[in-house]
């Protein structure tokens, strides 16, 4: 599944900048991804304010931005519930020099775990596997910027990237809903 123009980095960047906040789109991303996988309630929008308590001090987006980050809300949670439509971090494209495509990765990171932590109070009692992937991601968020563009760290981003997937991924396993985005069973138990 292919990511809709609409959501891509350079549409989210000329709303936050017309918007006038000082966000970057992949710490929109990360946050957003991060209240996902923290298990935000999916249905209604519950998930607005703790978004727009990171984004925005708390206030509301003009509409156009609103209706982008609620497209990107509901597309990262389709990705995140059906393996096949491969979850991805939103991140700047290969042709980017690799030093910023790092510190995009370290960003959407720092951004995903303050939305973990927002919303889900108990990452302690979380199992031992995703305490340990959290311990991880925080590692992760740290990278230094200076890096060689050349094969090894080349290589080197690629394993950092597939392990944040994989992460967002197992955190989305052990805190988000039992069941699929969009049935509305009301007895369904968040884990």
């Amino acid at each position: 599944m292919a990511t809709p123009p609409s959501l891509r980095i350079d549409s989210l960047k000329l709303a936050l900048d017309a918007a006038e906040i000082g966000q970057h789109p992949v710490e929109v991303h990360g946050a957003l991804v991060g209240l996902i996988c923290g298990g935000v309630e999916q249905t209604g929008d519950t998930w607005i304010k703790p978004l727009f308590d990171l984004m925005n001090d708390g206030q509301p987006l003009p509409a156009q931005l609103h209706q982008l980050v609620s497209d990107l809300f509901n597309d990262s949670v389709a990705r995140l519930v059906d393996f096949e439509f491969g979850f991805m971090p939103l991140l700047p494209e290969e042709e980017e020099p690799l030093s910023q495509r790092v510190e995009a990765l370290s960003l959407w990171t720092q951004s995903f775990l303050t939305g973990m932590a927002i919303i889900q109070p108990k990452l302690n009692q979380a199992s031992a596997e995703v305490r340990e992937v959290i311990k991880d991601l925080a590692e992760i968020a740290q990278v230094e910027f200076d890096v060689a563009d050349d094969e090894e760290s080349e290589a080197a981003y690629t394993e950092l990237l597939e392990f944040v997937r994989i992460a967002a991924i197992m955190c989305y396993s052990e805190f988000g809903p039992e069941i699929p985005f969009g049935e509305t069973d009301d007895t369904a138990v968040v884990h």
